[in-house]
């Protein structure tokens, strides 16, 4: 017995109304886009969804490629934890900020806003490593894998695992601590140990 002609057509129709909704969907995008229309400013906010949506695609997106990294078991070493302070005053806190540090220029104009890193983080020591060494796009924060090798990485992670419970002071005597940013890069192009060297009084 043949079904009715309505029953066959109806998958048809229903995969006809999504395709056309789907055609609605792009056109309205691309009107968006190509008029201009959205407002891609620094000093205007996303909207809502917008935002929502941007935090999901980041967060999944680092959780999901940072799953599989093993983290070095030695990032409470002081060592680590001073060479890490070193090039966290260079490279991360012009926008990052510090202990006692007053907001930047550049901290102040970025958009998404930098996170301030001395407060508490939710992200995993994988995760930060991960966002350190590729970077995230249209944020303003660089891949600094291209120039920094995986062990001065490690020790900028160390130290932002300290960062939360440091004063101003104890920061400050850190980055005094620490082999200069130029001493490590050099440590790092001639292959040897920068990590875990004294820094010379």
């Amino acid at each position: 017995m043949s079904r009715p002609a309505s029953r066959i057509a109806r998958p048809w129709l229903v995969a006809a109304s999504v395709a056309g909704a789907l055609l609605v969907l792009v056109a309205a995008v691309s009107v968006v886009i190509f008029a201009g229309i959205y407002n891609i400013a620094a000093d205007m906010p996303h909207t809502q969804p917008i935002h929502w949506l941007l935090e999901e695609l980041r967060d999944r997106s680092v959780a999901v490629r940072a799953k599989d990294i093993v983290v070095p078991k030695d990032l409470d070493e002081p060592k680590r934890i001073s060479a890490g302070a070193g090039q966290y005053a260079e490279m991360c806190s012009g926008c990052h900020l510090a202990p006692g540090m007053k907001r930047t220029e550049i901290s102040r104009g970025l958009y998404p806003r930098p996170p301030e890193l001395r407060r508490e983080s939710d992200l995993t020591p994988a995760e930060q490593f991960w966002i350190i060494k590729h970077g995230v796009k249209m944020t303003g924060m660089p891949a600094w894998g291209t120039t920094h090798d995986d062990e001065l990485l490690w020790d900028v992670v160390a130290f932002l695992r300290k960062l939360p419970e440091l004063t101003a002071e104890q920061y400050q005597a850190l980055v005094k601590s620490a082999s200069t940013h130029e001493e490590m890069m050099h440590d790092m192009e001639m292959g040897t140990d920068h990590d875990h060297s004294d820094h010379p009084d």
